[in-house]
């Protein structure tokens, strides 16, 4: 696994990186591009953009396709660019929500002796979107459109997918994951399935998902179909007073994450 850009589709290119096995995608129109998501600290958003120069020198537009830092804490490597997300990314990355979040990464970091990631997180100047996505924008790259949807609550409530349709490529951000477990930290495990059956009706070609290799259509199903079960399971137990770590006995598919995404839908049950 290497950080090299890797042509997906007709000038869309994917980057995945060691760090967390994050994907970045660049989309290159005539005269502009765009890049979704900008990785975890300044540091890395700096790197990412000497990246882009690699393969072009054209202006770029940003979108996130979601508030973690992984995906949003280098936006001001990018600046003065306009930064599209949706309006929960803008709200959380702009307030308190935004603060407690860098104040958790950073302790983790500690706790796992990486004092110098804490320290890079700590310097994080957050920036949110400034472009704000409700429900569907479309932009137009270079003469290529590009739509942005909010397709429904998932890995979070800001989950933003990207379409590129003249290539046929749909940027899946954390809704969907391959390599590891899907993440439920601040998930939606019963309005999940839903949400994926809406994605599932964009996918003509390849999916790219926010960490992991590239991925078709058969795989964002066979994902649905594992987290339709978590949403059974959790309503079956909830109705029954089972504690979220009996459930998640379940639920081998989310190993670790199963007792997580069990205790999620529990929340949302109540």
């Amino acid at each position: 696994m290497g950080e090299a850009w890797t042509e997906v589709a007709d000038r869309v290119f994917v980057r995945r990186h060691r760090s967390m096995d994050l994907n970045v995608t660049l989309v290159v129109g005539e005269g502009a591009c765009l890049v979704v998501d900008t990785r975890a600290d300044l540091i890395q958003g700096r790197e990412l953009a000497e990246a882009v120069r690699t393969v072009t020198p054209h202006p770029w537009v940003v979108v996130n396709t979601h508030f973690h830092f992984d995906h949003a804490f280098g936006n001001a490597a990018f600046r003065p660019a306009s930064i599209w997300g949706h309006r929960r990314c803008a709200e959380v990355l702009s307030g308190a929500d935004g603060e407690r979040m860098r104040t958790r990464i950073a302790g983790l970091y500690r706790e796992a002796g990486e004092a110098t990631g804490a320290e890079r997180i700590e310097a994080v100047e957050i920036v949110p979107p400034d472009e704000i996505v409700d429900d569907v924008a479309t932009l137009t790259v270079g003469g290529r459109p590009v739509h942005l949807r909010h397709l429904g609550r998932g890995h979070t409530d800001s989950d933003l997918v990207v379409l590129v349709p003249d290539a046929a490529v749909l940027l899946a951000g954390d809704l969907i994951e391959e390599g590891a477990p899907p993440q439920f930290g601040d998930g939606f495990p019963l309005d999940w399935p839903g949400t994926l059956d809406a994605v599932l009706d964009l996918v003509t070609g390849p999916v790219v998902p926010g960490h992991g290799a590239v991925v078709d259509k058969a795989f964002v199903e066979a994902q649905r179909v594992e987290l339709g079960r978590l949403a059974e399971v959790a309503r079956a137990a909830h109705a029954e007073g089972r504690p979220a770590a009996d459930a998640a006995r379940d639920l081998p598919y989310f190993g670790e994450y199963a007792e997580q995404a069990v205790a999620r839908a529990y929340l949302q049950l109540q």
